[in-house]
C-alpha cells in the first residue's frame, strides 16, 4: 500500500528519518531502520570535525532551538559506520555538509564508496551566515549541484532552507544541473524565547527552529517547489502524525522525514506515522500512494487568481460548546452575537473572512455562497 519509488529508489514507505544525531553512527542508523521507515538519512557529515557547544538544544511544547554544530566522525570512519548501518538491510542516505563544491564532490564521492545509497548535500545553515547566503544565490545552488551530479553514480538530493530569497529560482537551478531531487524545508534561523527574569535567550545565539513551528512554511515549500519543477521533492518540518505526513504529499511531496518528533518522542513515532497513513488509506479506499500526490495542489491558487466571492458566514443547526464565546469576540466586524444559547449573523456587516468557521469547536458556522 505505502511501497514507493522514490529518487529511483525503492522504498517500503515514503517515511524517513531525517538527518540528526538520531543517526549520528552505524548502530544509531541500524535502530533507525528498525522501526519500519522506507530510508534514514545520516547526520550530515563534514571535513572538519568541531566540538559542539554546551547546552545546544532548547525546546518547548512546539519545537525546539538548536545550535548543534555536525557529525563529529571524521569521514573516513564512515566506511565503518555505512558497515554497520547497512548490515541489517534497508535504504541509507549519506547527508553531507560544506562551503565548496570541491568539498561536497569529496564528501559525496566517499559516502557513495562506503555504501550510501543516494546523497543529500545540505547547502543551508540557520548558524552564521554565509551557507544561508550561498543557498539564496541560484548560480551557485547550480554549480554545486551540477558537480556533485557529476561526481558520483547514486541519486543527489538537495536540502533547501526556507530562509532564501526564491525557492523557486533555487529549485530550478538543482533540476538544470542534474540534481534527482529536492528536500526541504531545513531548520529555520530563530530564536525560541527568552527567559524574562534573566534576561537571557533560551540558547545563546540564533539558531534552528524546528517542530510544528515550521510546518506552515515547510508545507508551502514544498507546494512551491512542486508547482515549480518535476523532480521529486521530500517534504520537512513538524511532522508528528500520519496526517501531516499526508498533507505534504498532497501538496505533491513524494516522501516524507521526520526528525524533531523523534528526538522529542522517540523512534516508535515514526513507526507510529506509518501505521496512521495505512489506516488512513484503508478508511479511504487508497490502494496507492500515488493517488495521494499532489491532490491538493489542484486547489492551490496564487492569490491573484482568488475571485472575490459573496460568502458570508451561516449558523447550522448544532449546538454551541457551553461556555463558549469565540466567534462573537473574535468577530473583526461585529457581525455576530449571543443571545443566550442562540447565535445570530447579521450578513450585512458579514464579510466572509471565514475566521469564526475556523475558531468555532462545534463547526455550528459554515461560509455559504
Amino acid at each position: 500500500m505505502l511501497e514507493t519509488n522514490f529518487l529511483g529508489l525503492k522504498l517500503k514507505n515514503p517515511v524517513i528519518i531525517a538527518a540528526g544525531p538520531w543517526n549520528r553512527d552505524g548502530a544509531s542508523i541500524k535502530k533507525s531502520l528498525e522501526t519500519g521507515v522506507g530510508a534514514v538519512v545520516t547526520e550530515s557529515v563534514i571535513s572538519d570535525v568541531r566540538i559542539d557547544v554546551r547546552p545546544r538544544i532548547a525546546c518547548d511544547d512546539r519545537g525546539t532551538q538548536n545550535i548543534h554544530l555536525y557529525n563529529d566522525i571524521q569521514i573516513e570512519g564512515w566506511e565503518r559506520e555505512m558497515s554497520i548501518a547497512k548490515s541489517g538491510g534497508g535504504v541509507v542516505i549519506g547527508s553531507v555538509s560544506a562551503n565548496t563544491p570541491s568539498e561536497l564532490v569529496y564528501l559525496a564521492s566517499k559516502m557513495e564508496k562506503f555504501g550510501a545509497d543516494a546523497v543529500e548535500i545540505s547547502i543551508s545553515s540557520p548558524l552564521g551566515e554565509a551557507m544561508e547566503v550561498k543557498s539564496s544565490d541560484a548560480q551557485a545552488v547550480y554549480e554545486i549541484t551540477k558537480e556533485v551530479v557529476s561526481a558520483v553514480k547514486i541519486p543527489v538530493m538537495v536540502k533547501l532552507s526556507q530562509n532564501t530569497t526564491n525557492i523557486s529560482t533555487s529549485a530550478k537551478a538543482i533540476k538544470a544541473a542534474g540534481g534527482t531531487g529536492i528536500s526541504a524545508i531545513n531548520t529555520v534561523r530563530g530564536i525560541l524565547g527568552v527567559d524574562i527574569e534573566e534576561a537571557k535567550p533560551m540558547l545563546a545565539t540564533y539558531g534552528g527552529i524546528s517542530g510544528e513551528y515550521i510546518r506552515p512554511m515547510g508545507l508551502a515549500s514544498v507546494a512551491t517547489i512542486a508547482q515549480t519543477v518535476d523532480i521529486p521533492v521530500c517534504g520537512i518540518g513538524g511532522i508528528i502524525s500520519g496526517k501531516n505526513a499526508i498533507e505534504y504529499m498532497m501538496l505533491g511531496a513524494s516522501a516524507v522525514q521526520v526528525g524533531t518528533a523523534v528526538m522529542l518522542y522517540g523512534l516508535e513515532i515514526a513507526t507510529r506515522i506509518i501505521e496512521e497513513m495505512e489506516e488512513w488509506m484503508r478508511e479511504h479506499g487508497l490502494k496507492s500512494v500515488e493517488e495521494i500526490k499532489g491532490k491538493a495542489l489542484a486547489n492551490l491558487n496564487s492569490f491573484d487568481e482568488i475571485k472575490i466571492e459573496p460568502a458570508v458566514s451561516t449558523v447550522k443547526g448544532v449546538s454551541c460548546t457551553e461556555h463558549c464565546d469565540k466567534c462573537t469576540v473574535s468577530c473583526l466586524y461585529g457581525a455576530i452575537s449571543r443571545k443566550e444559547s442562540e447565535i445570530a449573523v447579521e450578513k450585512e456587516k458579514c464579510t466572509g473572512c471565514g475566521l469564526c468557521t475556523f475558531l468555532c469547536p462545534a463547526k455550528k458556522l459554515k461560509l455559504e455562497w
